[in-house]
């Protein structure tokens, strides 16, 4: 049978993967009726289920079958010496199929699928993160860091934009307004970004990552992710500096002076509270990291976990936090080396079921339904929507939801599909090992290889 029209594999494949994360649900009687109904239509209506029963849906895929189908694609050159397959079935719970899962590979941005879940776990999707201003007892105002992710300097014009982000132009307007009612026109104006700690960047990670603006100093103030200019690879010196300057240069459109001295600070826990801006929840951030691989807030998230567990605000307090997280969650990660939240560290070495033990607790918990729905859909959105365009991968388009991972000779997806008979598949494919020049042909065998999955019975 022809399937739907392209445009239609969106909203399609969010539905069917999504409507996996409750087959487990219990129904759920409908709400008390009128005071005027029957005593009969109402014990009637309290019988019916607002869900049927779970049932498992799709014919059970074998080994043998998954060999099949993906071992021709496997075989492309293009994807080296070090490559692999993981295959779940999320719809039965129980491992499918693994090959050249013996020895870890570098997960690139993947790795982003651990983060995001353990920062779900940690902190819970409905969690938002403060920035704000307080009055110390010398009279200074301090703009107080809370480690949002997507700050930004004024509201976008673009109302598609999402998620809505907390900007310093509305906090600069509260303060203002809040400092005018108490006679207060003139400010010294002080910084914290103290909630975050130690190296400001990897040590693990390439030096150019940070100059060329591949990546950002981290920081727990910043607008723009550090950038100097929205949308622009540069990234200040201090981001947290930077952020305080616009902030003054706001306070002053606002009607507030500033004096011309900026300096960094650390606010007492008995400052008064001026006025504070809320972040996009958990959930969301969860969700535009995913789909936008964005590394900068990936690793913003992993020093939360790191504060959430304990452990510190730095990076490699968050990487003990996400080491107990995965492992608190049912993901062994005895045989991984972590290096940081984004997946740029070529010295990240993870198997793939690792990376699909993320996906398979998020399918089976609610909680942690962001990392599902965050995931780039082939062909419509984010890092995917570039591909599945070339031959043989027409029956994944819309229907395959996965994260990418690309760092020069690494190329991976990690993801979920529905197969040809209904069965809810947790995927890994990936390589490390993939020619140089070859890479476009290496991302075009993984698209292959997860249409395949889609295109599968897999039964026999």
């Amino acid at each position: 049978m022809a399937r739907p029209p392209r445009a239609v594999f969106v909203t399609l494949a969010a539905g069917a993967v999504l409507a996996g994360l409750v087959s487990g649900a219990q129904a759920v009687p409908p709400s008390s009726q009128s005071d005027t109904a029957s005593q009969s239509d109402t014990t009637a209506s309290a019988a019916l289920a607002v869900l049927p029963p779970a049932t498992t849906e799709g014919a059970a895929p074998t080994a043998a079958g998954v060999q099949k189908a993906l071992q021709p694609v496997l075989r492309d050159p293009s994807l080296g010496k070090h490559y692999g397959a993981y295959v779940y079935d999320a719809s039965r719970g129980k491992a499918v199929y693994s090959v050249g899962n013996a020895k870890p590979f570098v997960p690139a941005s993947t790795m982003k699928l651990l983060t995001t879940v353990a920062a779900l776990e940690t902190l819970g999707p409905d969690h938002w993160f403060t920035t704000k201003t307080v009055l110390a007892a010398n009279g200074t105002l301090i703009l107080v860091g809370g480690g949002d992710p997507l700050l930004t300097i004024k509201r976008s014009s673009d109302p598609l934009d999402f998620p809505p982000r907390a900007t310093l132009q509305d906090l600069a307007t509260s303060t203002a307004r809040a400092l005018k009612a108490e006679g207060v026109l003139s400010v010294t104006l002080g910084y914290d970004a103290t909630l975050f700690e130690g190296p400001a960047a990897n040590a693990k990670w390439e030096p150019k990552y940070v100059t060329e603006g591949i990546a950002a100093r981290t920081s727990a103030l910043w607008v723009n992710e550090g950038r100097v200019s929205p949308g622009m690879a540069k990234r200040a010196t201090s981001p947290a500096q930077a952020a305080a300057t616009s902030f003054a240069t706001l306070l002053q459109a606002a009607g507030i002076k500033v004096a011309r001295s900026v300096k960094p600070t650390t606010a007492s826990s008995s400052a008064n509270n001026v006025a504070e801006v809320r972040s996009a929840s958990i959930g969301e951030i969860v969700e535009y990291v995913n789909l936008h691989s964005d590394n900068d807030g990936a690793e913003v998230l992993l020093r939360h976990v790191g504060i959430a567990t304990e452990n510190g605000g730095s990076y490699a307090g968050g990487l003990t936090g996400l080491r107990a997280t995965l492992t608190k969650l049912g993901v062994n990660v005895s045989k991984a080396r972590l290096e940081d939240g984004s997946g740029l560290s070529r010295t990240n070495q993870v198997p793939l079921d690792v990376l699909a033990g993320a996906l398979r607790v998020a399918a089976a918990r609610p909680e942690l339904r962001h990392l599902i729905s965050g995931l780039p859909v082939a062909g419509f959105t984010g890092s995917l929507e570039e591909r599945f365009a070339g031959p043989g991968t027409a029956a994944g388009t819309g229907l395959v939801r996965a994260k990418t991972g690309t760092l020069t000779s690494v190329h991976s997806l990690a993801g979920l599909v529905r197969d040809r008979t209904g069965t809810l598949l947790v995927f890994v494919v990936a390589t490390d090992s993939a020619p140089p020049d070859k890479a476009l042909a290496a991302r075009a065998a993984l698209d292959r290889a997860a249409a395949t999955l889609a295109n599968c019975g897999c039964a026999a």
